[in-house]
This record gives structure tokens, sequence and C-alpha cells, in this order.
């Protein structure tokens, strides 16, 4: 598992940004969410995050750039994710699911994300 953090760019906006491969799922706070395409859920989802539960009754389409590189995905909207080792609040949990979706991969020794496998067309069978 690995964790690098960076800034994403959502609709101009700076996005403090956690990509964790040992998280499934994609979160984003609502400041992050009011800039986004949002859906209530029909069932809240709950999860277990930062050693409590939280629960969510909002999806939002997560459109934003990694790198200048185009990315969107599915997210769930939780109130707070957390705060990194630095104290700083962390704006979007970026999960396994996107990233192997963009083909997204972490260099935790360079504290860097590889996109060498961002698809540039998806080809689907």
């Amino acid at each position: 598992m690995g964790r690098i953090r960076q800034l994403l760019k959502v609709r101009g906006r700076d996005s403090w940004t956690l990509f964790d491969s040992g998280a499934r799922n994609t979160y984003v706070i609502p400041e992050v969410a009011a800039v986004l395409t949002t859906s209530p859920l029909a069932h809240p989802i709950r999860t277990a995050l930062g050693g409590s539960l939280k629960a969510s009754n909002t999806a939002a389409l997560l459109e934003a750039e990694v790198d200048g590189l185009p990315i969107s995905t599915h997210a769930i909207v939780i109130e707070k994710i957390g705060d990194d080792e630095d104290g700083k609040p962390i704006e979007i949990l970026f999960g396994a699911l996107a990233m192997q979706q963009w083909g997204i991969r972490l260099i935790p020794e360079q504290e860097k994300i590889d996109l060498s496998h961002y698809p540039t067309e998806f080809l689907e069978f």
C-alpha cells in the first residue's frame, strides 16, 4: 500500500489530495463537492475511515486534472476525511479503484505518482 499527497485541480480550484492505494473508494469534502455535479443517494453509504464511521447520502462526479491530465470518477461526499501527517486537511482521498481506472501508480520512495499508464483512449471489449 502507498500514500502520496499532492494538489489536484478541480474546476480551477487546487485541492489537497491523498492518493491512497489502501482505500477502495474516492472521497471528497463538501467544499470540493460544491463545484462538482452531485446527486443524492437512495441509501446512505457507511465507511470506516480515519478511525471513525462516516456516513454519506451524496455522491459526486469528480472531474479534475492530475498533473494536467483530465480524469473523471465517482466520489462519495463526506464531511471530513482527516488530516495528513503534517496536519493539513485532506480535501480529496483518491482511492484504488479510481487509480486503476486512470492508470495511476504510486512511487512511494519518490513521493510521486506515475502517469505513464494513463489511457489516451479506452478500448472496451
